[in-house]
Order: structure tokens, then sequence, then C-alpha cells
């Protein structure tokens, strides 16, 4: 599991351990592994049809990740995701669109090493693992 692992210790240091920043991880699982979006795959769909092609693929890609806005994040998921997401962590909706704008494209381009994306069965049972050992409080 060493891509797991990386992918957590990258992500522990840019947001701290607290429990908020904690469900925050979680949410940002869910949203990669939710098979109602069809998981990462689904996901980086509704990246491109909300005309962020070129960020998505820069985060697959082995580039430079290219940045996303907030609002970029809460046109993609939508508002009342964004809303979702707030009430399960306790934050306001900017903050959660902020913090995705920062996790995503780190977290995408972890799960994507050599600019493929995993067949999401092998994804979900990573991600599953991951949040099993990591996120369980």
């Amino acid at each position: 599991m060493g891509l797991l692992n990386d992918i957590v210790s990258m992500i522990g240091k840019k947001l701290g351990g607290d429990s908020q920043q904690s469900s925050l991880m979680e949410q940002a699982f869910s949203i990669i592994n939710n098979p109602d979006t069809g998981g990462l795959s689904g996901l980086i769909e509704k990246f491109q049809k909300n005309g962020l092609e070129d960020v998505i693929s820069s985060w697959i890609g082995k580039g430079a990740n290219q940045a996303v806005s907030s609002d970029q994040i809460s046109n993609t998921l939508g508002t009342e995701k964004i809303k979702e997401i707030a009430g399960k962590v306790g934050v306001s909706p900017n903050h959660i669109s902020e913090s995705l704008a920062t996790i995503l494209p780190q977290l995408i381009d972890k799960l994507t090493p050599d600019g493929k994306v995993p067949d999401d069965n092998i994804l979900e049972k990573g991600l599953s693992a991951l949040a099993g050992k990591y996120l369980n409080r």
C-alpha cells in the first residue's frame, strides 16, 4: 500500500491532524469513491463536462497540476453537495470548496500514477482500506 500511504502522508502534511480535517478527508475520499457518480471515472467526466478538461487532465497526467478555484469546485460538484459536505464537516461551504480545490488535484494526481486512471474496483478497495486504516476515529 505504498501509494496509499504516500497519499495520506502528503495530504496529512497539508491539512494537519485534527478531527475536522480528518472528516474533510473522509468526504474527499467519498467524492472520489461515490458509486452514484461513477467513482473516479465519473468525477473526471464531471470536470470534463464543466469545461475543465485541461485541468483534470493535468491532475491525471505526469506534468504539473493546474489550479482549480473554489467556484469551479462548487460548480462541478454542485452547491447542494458542497453544503451537504459542509454540514457533515462542520465548516462553511466556502471553506469546503477552498479545501477541496487544494485536496482534489493532489489526491487525483496520486491516484493516477503514470497518467492512468485505475480500474474503479481496485481504486474502491484501496480507498476503503485507506479510510479504514487512517480515518476511523
